[in-house]
């Protein structure tokens, strides 16, 4: 690896033509060629899996596991700008990635990500609502959590969790003990977990924020978001919030972006309480990728999230958000694929992924529905 810094993101436009490497080779990186491809770029799809989605609409790919230094180094070396589509890319590979060409978002954004304990207090530092938690790194610690936070509560792992994985909700002591064991069983690794407070939200929301290297910012409406089975079901907009709130939401989303000092398109999703006669948001987690929850923007804005990623790390001007009609936006998990096309109807717009294999929980499309308009 070299020791040379890190290269920044060029404060100068990449031209069409230029080549943007992508780590990860799932729908994220799919939707992300097909977009870089509508603006005239190149792509280069990295990823350990030979049957990834992605590499059905790109020429270039590399099949290597993400501690390969010499294929992370020739595909570095082939590309003018790297992203990735997935937050669990491995920090190592991020810094040696970083040290060779531009990356977008950068490997700070992603190590807070990564983990849930410095997640939440950059969250804390950038002055934004969370729900309370404490740190839980061995059976000492969770009984001081539990006696802190109380329950019932949420035990979750600090890092690897998505679509529910690493999390339970705890209501005793006797619980708690159980899920710490469970969570526990990583072969080699020490357990670290963090105990947050259950909050009785009304609902959740998502805000997706856009910010390129100019510092220009672009957000979208706030999402409202219903999931089963701990996987995203529908993203419904307008999201059933006060005008306040929503205010509220686009203005925290950019808080966090310029905090990061953040370069490609956010996720920030929020729980939705009470107070009173007044909603609260917390923020639950932050995503540094193009989001599930913001397919929606395919159909109903002039700009996706998709190019929007492209056009913020390759330091073009943002697209418009302008939202011109509402619509749902509905996950097609596991078998749930099969209906297409024989149940669609004339408003709605299939997103399928290509994936090979159909399997129980597996995300494999999405639709779209655009909705009359009221009145």
């Amino acid at each position: 690896m070299t020791s040379e810094p890190a290269r920044a993101v060029p404060a100068s436009f990449l031209p069409a033509g230029s080549t943007i490497g992508i780590l990860g080779g799932g729908q994220l990186g799919r939707l992300l060629a097909l977009a870089a491809a509508k603006l005239g770029m190149r792509t280069h799809i990295y990823c350990p899996d030979p049957d990834s989605p992605a590499f059905e609409v790109t020429p270039n790919k590399t099949i290597a596991a993400y501690d390969d230094k010499k294929a992370l180094t020739a595909f570095a070396r082939s590309v003018d700008i790297v992203t990735y589509e997935f937050e669990n890319v491995p920090a190592a590979t991020a810094t040696l990635i970083a040290d060779l060409v531009p990356l977008a978002p950068d490997a700070r954004a992603l190590a807070i990500s990564q983990d849930r304990l410095q997640e939440k207090a950059f969250l804390q530092n950038a002055r934004v609502a969370i729900c309370p938690f404490a740190p839980v790194l061995n059976a000492t610690d969770l009984k001081g959590a539990i006696k802190s936070i109380g329950l019932p509560a949420v035990l979750k792992t600090t890092r690897l969790g998505y679509d529910g994985k690493g999390q339970r909700i705890v209501k005793t002591r006797e619980q708690a003990q159980h899920a710490f064991n469970e969570l526990s069983r990583v072969p080699g690794e020490k357990p670290q977990m963090v105990l947050e407070a259950f909050v009785p939200f009304e609902k959740e929301i998502s805000v997706i924020v856009a910010r390129n290297h100019k510092e220009e910012i672009a957000v979208y409406d706030p999402a409202e978001n219903i999931h089963l089975n701990h996987i995203l079901h529908t993203s419904t907009l307008p999201a059933r919030i006060t005008p306040q709130t929503a205010h509220e939401a686009t203005e925290i989303a950019t808080r966090i972006a310029k905090s990061l000092n953040y370069c490609g398109v956010l996720g920030v999703e929020f729980f939705v309480s009470k107070r009173g006669q007044t909603q609260q948001l917390l923020v639950n987690e932050i995503a540094p990728r193009v989001h599930n929850s913001g397919h929606w923007t395919e159909s109903v804005c002039p700009t996706s999230q998709f190019e929007q990623h492209i056009r913020a790390i390759c330091n073009w001007p943002l697209g418009s958000t302008r939202r011109y009609a509402d619509v749902v936006m509905e996950n097609l998990v596991g078998e749930t694929i099969s209906t297409v096309p024989g149940s669609l109807s004339q408003n709605e717009q299939p997103n399928v992924y290509g994936k090979s294999k159909i399997r129980a929980g597996r995300k494999m499309g999405h639709i779209n529905r655009i909705l009359p308009p009221s009145g």
